[in-house]
């Protein structure tokens, strides 16, 4: 895999329409990806705090792009993916970490954690990943 590779799919990342609220930042490399953003009260749930949805993205996203670094051809999707909500937290940085624990003929599988901004952990997960058959290509911003 290449520098250009892992640019090119930090620009992906960064041109979902979703991304927009959260503005991330996210570093890749082999086998690895980092995202990072700002807690937003827009986040919160009723009691305050971050709600699921919003961790569960970050270590979907972070798991993720661990996984599509490793593929060079199609868009990868997630086939399943199991969240663990460890603490609440409502304010400060969040990061999430994933990394590609196993790699098979047809599927990979990637860990992720979420981090508070004291370096606690807030979530963690895990994941299978497959190739779709879309390919890697600016109609995805893959650019």
């Amino acid at each position: 895999m290449t520098q250009d590779h892992f640019e090119k799919l930090e620009k992906m990342y960064l041109s979902g329409r979703c991304n927009d609220l959260y503005q991330p930042e996210i570093n890749v490399s082999k086998g690895e990806a980092e995202i990072s953003f700002q807690i937003q009260e827009s986040f919160f749930h009723a009691a305050g705090a971050v709600h699921g949805s919003v961790l569960f993205k970050a270590l979907d996203d972070a798991a993720y792009f661990a996984a599509n670094s490793m593929e060079k051809r199609f868009f990868m999707v997630t086939a399943s993916f199991t969240t663990y909500f460890l603490r609440p937290v409502n304010k400060g940085r969040l990061t999430a970490k994933g990394q590609v624990v196993n790699r098979g003929k047809t599927q990979l599988i990637a860990e992720s954690v979420v981090y508070d901004e004291r370096g606690k952990e807030v979530a963690r997960g895990n994941g299978v990943f497959v190739a779709s058959t879309t390919p890697l290509s600016p109609d995805v911003g893959y650019a």
